[in-house]
């Protein structure tokens, strides 16, 4: 071989040599893959995401919502980037008849077998769980603040006192807060009949309202921490993620007598997600037992959904799942909705 063939071969096996490396670096190098996530605040412990990263080597991006009106508002709007999100029963019936999420490929759930049969015979939002899997099944209660209120009822009838005024707060949450009214008066959560739901607005207006400091979905567990509002209508997470640790003895937090409202959150994936794959992977992952159960713990919640994370919850329940045998899930009032929305305009007036 002559020289300068001998030289050419040389330099064009140093400049492959440089590509392959190069490579190599911008592989090594390339940002991981990311999953965007669109929960409620105080819903999913930072140690069950950081150990999905690790696992996976992924980044997960995490934003918050308040309340399913707000995040069915920026789903529908378009434009967003997310791939899940945790809708409530009633939400997730409307997200499918919108054709906003992807179907669910249950081959892919290895831990599907996990959740409680009765948990998912509750899922007429969704029969056969086509497009959700449950995260969540719990309710809104009822927060005391014991140092500065004695000898209350544990019922929602205690925002009917007076003595309380300008100390209590309720959820800004139409069907909650209309859900509660109903249920104290014996009535569905659910029901369309007009005279049922005129005296739920009536009862709200003329005994709860008046004594409320405000409706307020966002920050009532801070206003119940600062000592604020002694009695508020809220999720347990929330108040006692807010609640100083070393007086949590200070707090009865309790599901009422008469029942009311009573949610199942589900795992859906939305429609177009660039990260479908990744998206199932994370629903799986949340119902490994050992990391639902980290879930629950982190929260003080019953395992509510899924059955084999029971015998590996460590710590205490802020109420159990036998409290919320008067509850009642909401469902999807189709056209219904509309008559709701229009008494909830009507007693949002002025506070």
């Amino acid at each position: 071989m002559k020289a300068s063939v001998v030289k050419g071969a040389v330099l064009a096996a140093v400049a492959c040599l440089a590509l392959s490396l190069a490579g190599c670096a911008a592989k090594g190098d390339a940002a991981p893959k990311k999953l965007y996530i669109f929960n409620w605040t105080y819903y999913t412990p930072d140690a069950v995401i950081k150990a999905f990263e690790k696992e996976y080597k992924v980044q997960v991006v995490y934003d918050t919502f308040a309340s399913n009106e707000e995040m069915f508002a920026k789903i529908k709007a378009g434009g967003s980037s997310y791939d899940l999100t945790f809708p409530s029963g009633d939400y997730v019936s409307i997200m499918i008849k919108e054709g906003l999420l992807e179907p669910i490929d249950r081959s892919k759930l290895k831990n599907f077998d996990k959740l409680d049969p009765a948990v998912l015979a509750k899922c007429s939002f969704d029969p056969g769980n086509k497009y959700s899997v449950p995260y969540y099944m719990g309710a809104a209660g009822i927060a005391v603040n014991k140092t500065k209120v004695a000898n209350y009822e544990k019922s929602w009838s205690i925002f009917g006192r007076k003595d309380l005024k300008g100390k209590m707060i309720m959820l800004d949450d139409m069907r909650e807060v209309m859900g509660d009214a109903l249920s104290h008066l014996g009535y569905s959560v659910n029901t369309l009949d007009p005279a049922q739901l005129a005296a739920a607005q009536k009862l709200i207006d003329k005994e709860w309202k008046p004594n409320l400091l405000k409706f307020d979905a966002e920050a009532f567990a801070k206003n119940f921490a600062a000592g604020e509002a002694w009695v508020v209508q809220g999720y347990a997470e929330n108040i006692f993620a807010e609640y100083d640790a070393a007086k949590k003895s200070e707090v009865d937090f309790f599901i009422p007598a008469e029942g009311g409202p009573m949610y199942i959150d589900s795992m859906v994936v939305l429609k177009g997600s660039k990260n479908l794959d990744l998206a199932l992977k994370f629903i799986d992952f949340i119902h490994r037992p050992e990391q639902y159960a980290a879930f629950v713990d982190a929260f003080g919640f019953p395992a509510s959904v899924n059955v084999a994370a029971r015998a590996l919850k460590k710590g205490e329940s802020l109420y159990k799942v036998e409290d919320l045998a008067k509850c009642e899930t909401k469902d999807d009032l189709g056209a219904g909705l509309e008559k709701y929305n229009e008494i909830w305009q009507e007693i949002r007036v002025g506070l």
